[in-house]
This record gives C-alpha cells, sequence and structure tokens, in this order.
C-alpha cells in the first residue's frame, strides 16, 4: 500500500492538476449544496383519516376503527398501531420500523384499506393518507390583513398562493384563517309544510337536475355525432329556478321555498395577526431546495405581486411575511460558519507555534482541502447542508490535521538532517502510512456504529457520523497523497522564498523588515476576509457572481502568504551554532517518564494512583451530578400559549377570552409578531410531537425578537419572555394558561408520560383520575394535563321506533330533519366562477330557527299527514364523550407532565445519610415508578413510560451497544496492526480514562448528561482518544527492536509527545470556542456567547474538549506505566518463583544450601588480594611481560 506513496510522487504534476480540480469541484459543490435549519427526517409513520359527518366517538370505534384495526395489524414490519375515534373522524396512526420501504408499504396499506372501505356504513367520506417529514413544516408565513371584504381577501390569498405554488422549490402554501364557499338554501319550515314538501324530495331533485348525462352517440349516414345533456349547475340562479313539485296549474320552484345565497361556511375559528383578522399562506417547501433561496424567492414575488396591486388594493390590504425561517437558518449557518473560521485559526495558531510557517500552511492546506472534497461526497450523495453537518465540519477541524502533523513533523525532521524536500515528505509519508491508516480507522470505527442509530433521534444525528466519515476519509487521502507532494514542491518554492528573504536582508534594515511583518500579516487578514466575504474590499455580489466572487479572495490571499513566508524569513534572527555533543540528551520529561517506568515500584505506584484517581471521580460524580437528560435545551425563539378553559362555550366566547390573553402578548417588548387562532385552526409548527391539550379553546403562536437582533438586551432573553408571559396571563380569570417553548430537535417539551391501557373502561377512568392526582400532588411538575375525557354535555335524541313506524317515519327521516337545524343536508356540489373547487350545496333552515327548541315544532309528512317529531322523538343531555384513544387495539389514556427546572429534593440513603439530587424528567419518573410499584393498579389495567423516556431508553440502549461495537472494531484493527493482545488493551484503556474527563467536564461546567449530545460524545472520543496511543505504541515497538524495552519506553514518550500534543491541542482548540458558547462573525464583525445555535453543542463540545484533554495527560504517563509493568512483572514472577521454591525446599536440600551461601557471600566484604611474590625484587627482576607494581584485586 506505501507504493501509492510512490507512484503519487512520480506523477506530481498529475496530482497537482487533480488537487486543483478537486478544489474547485469543492467550491462549486458547497455553493450549490441547498442550506436548512435542521435535518430532513422522513418518520416512518402514516396517518389514516376517514371523516364520517354525524358519527358519534362510540360508533366511531365500533364501525370504523376496530374494522380497521384488524385489517392493518398484519401489516409487514408495523411497529405499533394507534388510533383515535372522535366526533365526525376516524383515524389510525401506523407506525414502521425505520428502514422501511416505503412505496411497497403505501400500496400495502391502500389495498388494505379498500378492503375495509366496503365495510364501512353509509355516509363515510373516502379515506385519506398521509406521512410525516420534518420538511414539511413552514418556511415562511405570508400574512394579509385589512378592512376589506371576506370575499376579496379570500380571493387575494387564493391567487397569491397560485403564483407561489409555481415555484419550483415550494410543496404548497396552504391557506388559513379561510373559509371555504357554499351554496346556502335556507328554507322556511311553514313553506314546506304549506307546499306538502319533505328533505328528501329537495334532495332528489337537486341531485336528479345537476348532471351532465353523456347520452351516447348517433350514428348515420350523414356522419357520426355525441349526444350529451348538459344539466349541471353553473350559478346560484339555476337553483333558484328548480321546480319541486307542482301545485295545480303552478309550478313550485325551490325558489319558492327557500332563499338561495353563495355565502361561506359557518365559522369554526378565527384568526388575526398582530390583532387585526388576517388570511395566512404557510408555505412548505420542496425536500432537497435550499431554504434560504427559496424564501428570498417569496419574500420578492409577494412585493412584486403588491407592486402590481391597483392603488386602492394596495391601501387596503397589508401584505407582509413573518416567521421567516431563512433568518433562522442563515443566523445559523453564519454562526457555524463564523465557528469552522474560528477553529481553523485557532489550531493554525498552535501548529504555527509550534512547526513554524511553512508547516502550519502545509498543515493548513489539509483543512480547506478536506472539506472541499468532502463536500464534493455530499453532493453526489444529495445531502443538505444544515446544523448537523456544519458542526460535524467543527468537530472534524482538530481530528483531520493529525496526519498532517504527524507527516509534517517527521518530514521536518528529516530535511534537518540534510534530506530533500521530496525525498523527505515520500518518506515520512511512507514511514507514517500505517499508523495514519490505523489512526483514521479506529477514529472512523467509532462512527460507523452510529449509522445505524434508530428511530427519530438518529435520523436527527444521522449527519454527524456521515460528515465525520466523508471529512475523516478526506483528510487520509489529503496526508498520504496530497501533503507529500504540495510538501515537495513547497520546498522547492521555499529556495525562492529564501531568495526573496536574502534579498531583503541585503537590501533593508532590520528595523524597517521587521515593520513589514504586520503589514504582510494584515494582507493575510484582508485577503482572507475577502475569501470569506467577497464584498468586504472589492463590494462584489456572491449570489450574482457565484464561485468567481471568491477567486479575486483566493489569488490575494495565495499573495499576501507568498509575502508573509518572504518577510518572516527576512527578519527571523540566525542564533550561532551550539557545539555538538556527542551522545543522548535526555529531556525533562523523559527524566519524568525514567522514573515512571524505570524502576519495578514506579509503574505500579501509577497504575494505582491512576485508577484510584478514576474511581474517585465516578464516586463523586455519582454524588454530585446534575442528573440525565435527553436532548439540550435551548433559547426558545418561537412559543404557542395554550388558552384552556372547560365547558360548551360558543366561539363568540372562546374569542373573548383569548383576546384578553391576545392583548396581553402583543404588549410585551420582547414579542416580534402573533397569531391568534380562537375555536379550531392554527400554524403548522413543529412541536415535536406534543398534542394540542384537549380543552384547548384557543392558541396563540408567537415569535419573540430575533436573537440577533437583542444582542446585548438580556430582558429581551428568550427563556425570560416566556416566563413573564406565563406569569401575567395567569392572572386572567376563567382561564387555564400553557405556554410552549418550541425548541429544535426531538426531545418532547413533557418528558413525563404515562400511559395507561386496558379493555375495562370504568377502571381504565378511575386509573387515570388516580394518577392524575399523584401527578398534581408529586412536586416538581408542572404543565400537567391527562387525555379523560372533558367534562361537558352532548345532545342525545332517541326514536321511538315503534311509534315512528306507525306513522311511517324512521331514524333516516329524523336525522334529515335535525340535520336541517345543525349543519344542513347535502343536497350536491357545484362549480361557481369564485371558487377552484366544487362547492356544497346544503339546504338548512334559517339561522334564527337553529336551536335544538326547533325540533319540537318540524313535522314530517307522512302516510297519515303532517306529524310533529315530538310525537315519536325525545331529547335529553349525556356525559359528552367526545375521543377515544386506542394503542395496538385497546383503549388509553395519558397523563403527562413537565419538568420545574433547578429543583432539588433531600434523599437519605441506607446508612441514614443524606444528600441532595437534582429533580428532572428522569428522577421523577423513578420517583412515581416506585409508586406504582408499590400501589399497583386493578387487574387488566397496564401502565408504560412513553414519549421522551422510550425514546431515551432507545438511544441509550443503541449508543451503548454502538460503543462495544467500536470497541470490538477498534480491537480488531489494532491486532491487526500490533499483532498483540496487551498493547492492543492498552490503546483502548484510554477510552476509559477519556470517560474520566467527561465527568470531570460536566462538573466543571455544571452540565447534565444528555443522553444524545453527552452520549454521542462519548462514542465519539473512543475514536479520538486511542489516536495517541497508537502512536506512542507503534515508536515503541520500533524501538524496542534495537533497544532495551525501558529504554525503549522512555525514548518513545520523548520523541512522541510533540505530535501527541499537537494532535490533541488542535481538537480541543477546534472545540474550545462552542464548548464556550462563543461565535465570531468574520463577515459582520463582532463575537456572541450562547446564541441559541452555541448552546445546542455545549454538551458535546465539553465532553470531547476535557474527555481528550484528560485522557491525552494520563495517557502519557499511565501507557508508560504499562508498557513497563509489563517489563517488570516478568522480574517479579521470577524473584516470586525463586522465593516459592526456596521456601517450598528442605533445608538439607541443594537449592536451599545454594541460597544459604549466596546470601552469606553476599554480606561478605571482598578482600584485598597481593601477589607478595614479586614485592621482593623491588621491581628490578620482574620477568618479562609482568608489572613489578603488586598487583591488587580490589583496585
Amino acid at each position: 500500500m506505501t507504493g501509492l506513496v510512490d507512484w503519487a510522487a512520480e506523477r506530481a504534476r498529475m496530482i497537482i492538476a487533480l488537487i486543483i480540480a478537486a478544489l474547485t469541484a469543492g467550491v462549486f459543490a458547497y455553493t450549490g449544496l441547498p442550506k436548512e435549519g435542521e435535518p430532513d427526517i422522513q418518520v416512518p409513520v402514516l396517518f389514516i383519516s376517514v371523516p364520517f359527518p354525524g358519527i358519534s366517538a362510540a360508533d366511531s370505534e365500533t364501525l370504523l376503527v376496530k374494522p380497521m384495526e384488524t385489517e392493518l395489524a398484519d401489516l409487514a414490519g408495523l411497529k405499533k398501531i394507534s388510533a383515535s375515534a372522535a366526533e365526525n373522524y376516524a383515524g389510525v396512526a401506523l407506525e414502521f420500523e425505520f428502514g422501511w420501504d416505503k412505496a411497497k408499504t403505501l400500496a400495502d396499506v391502500r389495498d388494505a384499506m379498500n378492503s375495509v372501505e366496503a365495510k364501512f356504513p353509509e355516509g363515510a367520506d373516502k379515506y385519506s393518507i398521509n406521512e410525516i417529514n420534518f420538511s414539511e413544516f413552514p418556511i415562511i408565513i405570508v400574512n394579509l390583513t385589512g378592512n376589506v371584504p371576506e370575499r376579496t381577501m379570500t380571493r387575494v390569498a387564493e391567487d397569491l398562493q397560485e403564483k407561489i405554488e409555481s415555484i419550483d422549490a415550494v410543496l404548497e402554501a396552504a391557506i388559513s384563517g379561510n373559509r371555504q364557499e357554499m351554496v346556502e338554501v335556507s328554507i322556511d319550515p311553514l313553506r314546506l309544510e304549506s307546499y306538502n314538501v319533505t328533505a328528501n324530495e329537495l334532495i332528489s331533485v337537486v341531485r336528479n337536475n345537476n348532471q351532465l348525462i353523456a347520452a351516447g352517440e348517433v350514428d348515420s349516414a350523414q356522419g357520426t355525432f355525441a349526444v350529451k345533456i348538459p344539466s349541471s349547475f353553473d350559478e346560484p340562479r339555476d337553483i333558484y329556478s328548480l321546480p319541486v313539485k307542482t301545485n295545480g296549474d303552478r309550478v313550485v320552484t325551490l325558489g319558492d321555498l327557500a332563499t338561495i345565497k353563495l355565502t361561506f361556511e359557518d365559522r369554526a375559528g378565527t384568526a388575526r395577526f398582530n390583532g387585526e383578522t388576517t388570511v395566512a399562506l404557510q408555505v412548505v417547501k420542496r425536500k432537497g431546495f435550499n431554504l434560504i433561496k427559496t424564501a428570498k424567492l417569496i419574500d420578492e414575488l409577494v412585493q412584486a405581486e403588491k407592486a402590481a396591486w391597483p392603488q386602492d388594493l394596495r391601501a387596503a390590504i397589508n401584505v407582509g411575511t413573518s416567521n421567516d425561517q431563512s433568518r433562522v437558518v442563515d443566523s445559523m449557518v453564519s454562526q457555524l460558519e463564523g465557528s469552522v473560521l474560528t477553529a481553523i485559526a485557532l489550531v493554525m495558531m498552535v501548529v504555527l507555534s509550534s512547526l513554524g510557517t511553512r508547516a502550519a500552511l502545509l498543515v493548513g492546506f489539509a483543512i480547506p482541502t478536506s472539506f472541499l472534497l468532502s463536500f464534493v461526497l455530499m453532493g453526489v450523495m444529495g445531502i443538505t447542508i444544515s446544523n448537523i453537518v456544519m458542526f460535524g465540519l467543527i468537530l472534524a477541524v482538530g481530528m483531520l490535521v493529525d496526519g498532517a502533523i504527524v507527516v509534517v513533523e517527521y518530514a521536518d525532521k528529516r530535511i534537518g538532517e540534510g534530506v530533500g524536500p521530496m525525498k523527505a515528505y515520500v518518506e515520512a509519508a511512507k514511514r507514517m502510512f500505517w499508523p495514519i491508516v490505523s489512526s483514521t480507522a479506529t477514529t472512523l470505527c467509532a462512527f460507523l456504529p452510529m449509522l445505524f442509530w434508530p428511530g427519530v433521534a438518529g435520523q436527527f444525528m444521522g449527519m454527524l457520523p456521515v460528515t465525520l466519515i466523508f471529512v475523516l476519509s478526506a483528510s487520509l487521502i489529503v496526508a498520504l497523497v496530497f501533503l507529500p507532494i504540495i510538501g515537495g514542491v513547497s520546498g522547492r518554492l521555499s529556495r525562492i522564498f529564501e531568495n526573496g528573504s536574502e534579498f531583503l536582508r541585503s537590501s533593508l534594515p532590520w528595523a524597517v523588515r521587521a515593520a513589514l511583518v504586520p503589514v504582510v500579516f494584515y494582507a493575510v487578514f484582508l485577503s482572507a476576509m475577502q475569501v470569506v466575504n467577497p464584498a468586504y474590499l472589492l463590494g462584489l455580489d456572491r449570489d450574482a457572481m457565484g464561485v468567481m466572487a471568491i477567486l479575486p479572495g483566493a489569488a490575494m490571499f495565495i499573495l499576501s502568504a507568498f509575502a508573509g513566508s518572504t518577510v518572516l524569513g527576512s527578519v527571523k534572527i540566525e542564533r550561532a551554532a551550539k557545539r555538538v555533543q556527542v551522545g543522548y540528551r535526555r529531556t525533562a520529561f523523559g527524566y519524568f517518564i525514567k522514573l515512571v517506568a524505570g524502576n519495578p515500584i514506579m509503574p505500579l505506584v501509577t497504575i494505582a494512583a491512576v485508577a484510584l484517581f478514576a474511581v474517585s471521580v465516578f464516586t463523586y460524580y455519582g454524588a454530585n451530578n446534575k442528573g440525565v437528560e435527553f436532548f439540550v435545551e435551548s433559547e426558545p425563539e418561537q412559543a404557542i400559549v395554550y388558552v384552556k378553559a372547560r365547558g360548551n362555550l360558543s366561539l363568540g366566547e372562546k374569542d373573548d377570552l383569548l383576546r384578553q390573553a391576545e392583548e396581553i402578548v402583543i404588549d410585551h417588548p420582547g414579542i416580534a409578531s402573533v397569531f391568534a387562532f380562537a375555536g379550531s385552526g392554527g400554524l403548522n409548527q413543529n412541536t415535536a410531537g406534543a398534542s394540542t391539550p384537549k380543552d384547548t379553546i384557543g392558541q396563540i403562536q408567537l415569535e419573540t425578537i430575533p436573537w440577533e437582533d437583542r444582542r446585548g438586551r438580556p430582558e429581551l432573553d428568550g427563556n425570560l419572555v416566556v416566563d413573564e408571559l406565563t406569569t401575567q396571563l395567569k392572572q386572567i380569570p376563567g382561564i387555564q394558561i400553557e405556554v410552549l417553548a418550541l425548541g429544535r430537535g426531538p426531545a418532547s417539551s413533557k418528558p413525563v408520560h404515562l400511559r395507561l391501557t386496558g379493555d375495562n373502561w370504568d377502571d381504565l377512568l378511575a386509573s387515570t383520575e388516580k394518577m392524575r392526582a399523584v401527578f398534581d400532588e408529586t412536586q416538581g411538575l408542572n404543565l400537567i394535563e391527562d387525555s379523560l375525557p372533558l367534562p361537558g354535555i352532548d345532545w342525545q335524541i332517541d326514536v321511538d321506533v315503534e311509534k315512528a313506524g306507525r306513522y311511517g317515519a324512521d331514524v333516516a327521516t329524523v336525522g334529515g330533519m335535525v340535520q336541517l337545524v345543525t349543519r344542513g343536508l347535502l343536497l350536491d356540489t357545484m362549480r361557481v366562477d369564485s371558487s377552484d373547487e366544487e362547492v356544497e350545496i346544503r339546504v338548512r333552515l334559517p339561522r334564527e330557527d337553529r336551536f335544538l327548541s326547533t325540533l319540537d315544532t318540524l313535522k314530517v309528512r307522512t302516510q297519515d299527514g303532517l306529524v310533529p317529531l315530538s310525537n315519536f322523538i325525545t331529547r335529553k343531555p349525556v356525559k359528552k364523550l367526545a375521543e377515544i384513544n386506542r394503542i395496538d387495539q385497546k383503549r388509553y389514556f395519558d397523563v403527562k407532565a413537565a419538568v420545574l427546572p433547578d429543583l432539588k429534593r433531600t434523599v437519605t440513603d441506607e446508612n441514614g445519610e443524606s444528600r441532595e439530587v437534582m429533580i428532572n424528567a428522569n428522577e421523577r419518573i423513578a420517583y412515581l415508578t416506585e409508586y406504582l410499584e408499590a400501589n399497583p393498579l386493578p387487574a387488566g389495567i397496564s401502565w408504560e413510560w412513553t414519549g421522551d423516556q422510550q425514546d431515551q431508553a432507545e438511544s441509550q440502549a443503541f449508543l451503548s451497544s454502538a460503543f462495544s461495537a467500536a470497541l470490538a472494531l477498534m480491537f480488531i484493527i489494532l491486532l491487526a496492526q500490533f499483532n498483540s493482545f496487551y498493547n492492543a488493551t492498552i490503546v483502548l484503556l484510554a477510552v476509559v480514562l477519556s470517560t474520566v474527563g467527561v465527568l470531570i467536564g460536566m462538573l466543571v461546567m455544571d452540565q447534565a448528561f444528555s443522553t444524545i449530545m453527552t452520549g454521542t460524545g462519548i462514542v465519539a472520543l473512543a475514536g479520538i482518544v486511542v489516536n495517541n496511543n497508537i502512536v506512542l505504541i507503534d515508536t515503541y515497538q520500533d524501538l524496542s527492536k534495537y533497544m532495551p524495552r525501558v529504554e525503549a519506553i522512555i525514548r518513545t514518550a520523548e520523541q512522541r509527545i510533540r505530535p501527541v500534543l499537537l494532535t490533541t491541542i488542535t481538537t480541543m482548540a477546534g472545540l474550545a470556542p462552542m464548548m464556550f458558547g462563543l461565535s465570531l462573525d468574520f463577515i459582520g464583525g463582532g463575537y456572541s456567547v450562547d446564541s441559541p445555535t452555541a448552546l445546542w453543542w455545549k454538551q458535546l463540545a465539553t465532553a470531547v474538549v476535557f474527555g481528550l484533554g484528560i485522557a491525552t495527560v494520563l495517557t502519557l504517563v499511565f501507557t508508560p506505566a504499562l508498557l513497563s509493568s509489563r517489563v517488570w512483572v516478568i522480574t517479579y514472577a521470577k524473584w516470586l518463583a525463586n522465593a516459592l521454591r526456596v521456601l517450598g525446599a528442605s533445608r538439607q536440600a541443594n537449592i536451599a544450601q545454594d541460597w544459604a551461601l549466596r546470601r552469606k557471600a553476599k554480606r561478605i566484604k571482598q578482600p584485598e588480594i597481593i601477589w607478595s611474590d614479586w614485592l621482593e625484587t623491588d621491581g628490578k627482576d620482574a620477568p618479562l611481560g609482568v608489572s613489578a607494581t603488586p598487583l591488587r584485586a580490589a583496585e
């Protein structure tokens, strides 16, 4: 494989051309990739809706829901089936496993529904199937307000809707706040009686005369002609003149019996924007289109349409946009781009201070090159730029330079030894090829299992491992193929820079050269800013020029970098060469490692100290942590105020109560826009799965002042605004208030979610009421709600079938008469010029007669003449049952609540010691679980925790499995590289040390453990921290081949400390700004702290920074101790074996005698041996070759 490096070096020009092509393609790919706020998540859930006007909840369950459940329960891949039976409606939700085949599943669902639809009773409307997609929430709201007729406002809104939906990027622009048109036939009951006309006759006459009949063809010798009978209604006048019956010689028309007019359906709700009646268009973009550009196109189109209106219309109607998500996304992308640039700048500073200018530029070359290569891959894969992708880039900044640093550091060392630049870089790439491949592979192993993260959380975070895999794979190519070529070429270019530096030295004094340094640095800064923001110096328009706007800045940056290298070389102070000292000189760190590893006692002491430290951290964290949360909390920029009240309130009463709350919200200085909806209706917003409380009579959907517009004004903080509004709104009498802050991410606003299921209705009701009371009494819970039936009454009309039969009447006849009092009888549909769709023709009584008491006076025609309905019907109030919920074919009720922040409670353990624990969702769930286990529910009633708890348990189980799988994959790779179980195990022990650092980070930064963010950080650390150990052990194995192992351990620590610290510090530096919530604005200038986007990533960044930093410090001591302990353990084993042999032998045995003699010999002082035979000769007659000086053995 290392031959790849030689192959690339032999084709340097081709590699340079390939680099240029890759960089160009990457720039085009990034500018063309769509930008969006959150990942586009396709949730595997299908909703089936079956409208049935007039049906009760109980009948809906029996006649609609249960047949659907039976037919749909056998679908392949079905995870859960839930249903809702309500008045006028039945719905079923099918949840499938992720990875479903949507097309096949939809086909199977349609087949099943077509089969069960035949079993529905007459009167049910056609079913509809809807999907859930996170991208199908509105990206912008176009609001229309003004004092104009409703029909005019509706027509303007529909015209604008048609124009907006003609944009390719727009999926739909749904209208809210409008009413559908209808033809109302208001009949006079007295006239019906006088003309002896029944409701069935009216329906029959209208339907039979509102048809277009294709009568066929006439085929004759003169030709073939189609025959048709057009008899459909074109306008309300056609209905007015419709003959109903004859009365003698006179034809009675429908106009004689009723007043006919084109009007609107009864208002089910009201809609206002900033206190004015409004019609709003909710614009949803198509998948794969750029959100920012789409919102800009919509805004331009709206302004162009307004300019084309007549002057009177422009003055009467105010049109504008609100809830613009492009602003949020643009701010998020800008902040994350600033964080990426900040990370790059910090990494470059670290490398520049350690390796010098040329090495820093080469390492810096690896960062944009890896990014741009990954953008090419994203463009090919159709991945959009979201906040998850951008943070993946930030996380990768410090990691992708690891390979480049190792190669550059080794190449510089070889260049210092006199090797040529190209040869040095090729040699460095070949020498570090397998360590870099191994370290990158182990890092990728940590992220590969995360690709299979199930559930919404996995789909939400799925782009993080994808981004890191793309970037790290690209960095591998850059470090081993691109960098050696660029390094070799730059080595040759450096001679040109050196000649330029020599020219400056000979031409200018040192003071002038030093004065040029800040000038060239400022030029580099300006050119970098020109690249980031083409309008910074030259005023270029990026949107108009595209990628071409970046080229001038890129050219300026290259030239200024060359000038900077030349100037820095000219001011470099050359110190006098030091005397060459023979022998190896140990560093201070080398002496420290020698102390740790160079004797048999200190390795054991070091291992014990590190182990004790780790245990102490785990113990202290267990007693002083802030608990566990599913997802991070961020500052809300949007919220929904639910106004709740109970009772049979009219729409007017609901609107009066809502208006009181609306006025308080509008008057708050921190609010930018307010939509208020009484009754039904509302904007389609991402509430993270939170449902509207059942007793809601109206809602206020508000938008706070954008974060970037209120910097330096802490009184307008989103959380503070929500708290103040909650306090003020709760003072309104007669209603209850619930404020739902809309966060971003998969977390729910009410994580304590208990579900009770059972078949016995009475026991289920009693158990739910009991648990609702327990929730109310539980400390720390608020915004408690349940799905119990709301108090209220329904009017039940009982038909005495026997009496009705005597008169020749039936239930259908009674039902038709009752509908005249309520919503009206649907006669037929027709098309009118003012609507693009067919409108309904409904017949009913005049408004002044639409009361239940009218039923007492209504008469039906029977064979015995007109008979009052009161003869065979009775009406009575009954307890309201508006909805029945079912899951897996059982009825259920929910009780759920939010948790108040920053609360603690005191607990006493078994030893009687008291301590404080944080009150959070998990702690409250554990507390309530203990209550449920101690107080069992009635037989047949089961319970489970769902919502966030269910998702959290699923995510925790997956992350644990992913962590284990990552370790297993890394262990296999390490075995392949080191061929040693012991060394592979040492490398993986760094993961444990990184977990210690994570816990310390959460304690220092006062953070809770986030299942998603902190858990992801720990899994990511598993692949990052092992790289340092890989470098250490690879070098140790190489050195131990030709020197003693203890010396090899010490030399390894001395030689590799610089690249280890560099790779660690660069990764930490890249994430440090995110850990502190710091974002620098390189385009507009300034900085921000704890912006809503930055708050998302603080926990993940904290986990990586502290985990990596502390793990590296401990690894530099712990790994040498473990390596040396292996040497000393063998020595210990020999000593122990000898001791055991001695202790186990008899005193007369030879081994015992030898051991005793050896001990005595050690105690005897060595004697001085003198050959006295030669002393007598005084050195005169000494034999040839023998010294006359006395020989002493002790000397």
